[in-house]
């Protein structure tokens, strides 16, 4: 996906792909192939041995799903940061553990009946049957989060149930894992996910969270949703300064995210509430009621001033388009709906 949109926007770079699995690597291939890519770099190797590998430094390093099944993720990390670029970032996924509810005591239950050292067609076998006939009690079944795997195939199967390495961690442990490889997030993907308040509506209770550092707010709400499967993260090395884009800035140009703003608008309801899945939580999130015409105008090339101009000719003044357009921006990055195009 980087490298796509590297090449659509003219951007110089390379994208350098490692994975230990060479058949995992031949469909990369294919699919850069497919998409007429030039910009990427396909080596064979394992994360655990990253610095024999030659690489260099990286500006942006994403690693997605690959910690948690490494028998050392701590070391792991540490060499992806030494990899790391001075003043760049990575992405990280993990996986987290009150969302996978249901998953590691059928793991357990597997690991008797389809032990490790048996050949993986054997255990899938077994692990099929088994979900065939799976207790309607068991949590696996009431969890929402994993339709896909289940649905998916062997692979999905397997992924979820049998991979023989698989660690969760909260949102405390994963913090930790950072800072013990001298990172910090810059930013948890999405940030409302991790603002309690935006669960607990009550005064009093949203009181006493306003008075909890970032850490302790967000191990509040993924112990109350009780739903994060996952951590995402954007991470940067410790002390590293960290500059915000200015949205407010009448040069900014917002851009949808995932959803064009004229759907969006079209989900908002008569309180002006827009509904927001969390994976299986859908949440009302209050936004100003001017924000049903302004989304669908937001088209990744009208600047933050043509906005303005546009619902000046609809009798928005400036000073009330100001304190629209911050509610609402603030609103929809912190769901990571809207964002702003970078500097050309």
């Amino acid at each position: 996906m980087l490298a796509t949109q590297m090449a659509r926007a003219g951007r110089p770079g390379e994208v350098v792909c490692v994975d230990r699995s060479r058949h995992a690597l031949s469909i990369a291939q294919a699919r850069a192939k497919v998409r007429d890519l030039n910009n990427i770099r396909f080596v064979e190797g394992s994360l655990t041995e990253l610095s024999t590998l030659g690489l260099g430094l990286f500006d942006y390093i994403d690693c997605c799903g690959v910690l948690h099944h490494l028998p050392d993720p701590d070391s792991a990390l540490a060499g992806l940061e030494s990899a790391l670029a001075p003043n760049g970032g990575m992405g990280l996924m993990v996986y987290a553990p009150y969302g996978r509810t249901g998953v590691y005591m059928l793991q357990e239950a597997l690991e008797e009946l389809a032990p490790f050292e048996e050949q993986p067609a054997t255990r899938l076998d077994m692990a099929r049957r088994v979900m065939r006939h799976l207790p309607a009690t068991a949590w696996l079944r009431q969890n929402g989060n994993f339709g896909d795997h289940l649905s998916g195939g062997d692979a999905g199967l397997y992924d979820l149930l049998l991979n023989p390495r698989d660690r969760a961690y909260t949102i405390g442990a994963f913090l930790d894992l950072l800072d013990g490889a001298g990172l910090k997030a810059s930013c948890l993907m999405e940030p409302a996910r991790y603002d309690p308040a935006l669960f607990l509506p009550d005064p009093k209770v949203r009181a006493r969270i306003a008075q909890l550092p970032a850490r302790e707010q967000a191990t509040v709400a993924e112990s109350l949703t009780g739903n994060m499967a996952t951590h995402v993260a954007y991470v940067v090395r410790k002390g590293t300064g960290i500059t915000r884009p200015d949205a407010s800035s009448f040069d900014a140009v917002p851009v949808m995210r995932e959803i064009p703003g004229i759907e969006l608008a079209k989900q908002m309801r008569p309180d002006h509430t827009l509904p927001f899945a969390f994976g299986t939580l859908v949440v009302p999130i209050p936004l100003p009621p001017q924000a049903r015409g302004l989304l669908p105008l937001i088209d990744g090339e009208r600047t933050v001033g043509d906005l303005a101009a546009i619902l000046a000719t609809r009798g928005v003044p400036e000073n009330k388009f100001r304190t629209v357009w911050q509610e609402t921006f603030q609103t929809l990055e912190r769901l990571n709906r809207v964002l702003l195009l970078p500097p050309a």
